[in-house]
């Protein structure tokens, strides 16, 4: 059986915490900043676990870091 390619684009932005979930960042937080309230931007800054509907594709794309 050949070796899995991993997308590349996701093996940059995703981390695997301890428990072996998956750690991202959030979106929207690059520009078009003056709209967005402090408490939203500042809340953006923080990284999130993925849920369980998008862990199962995020350890297909990234099968080597689980």
């Amino acid at each position: 059986m050949p070796k899995i390619k991993s997308h590349s684009g996701a093996k940059k932005r995703i981390k695997v915490s301890k428990n072996g979930k998956a750690k991202l960042n959030h979106a929207y937080k690059s520009h078009i900043l003056t709209k967005k309230s402090t408490k939203r931007k500042r809340n953006l800054r923080k990284s999130f676990v993925a849920d369980s509907t998008n862990a199962k594709k995020i350890k297909k794309m990234v099968p080597y870091k689980y």
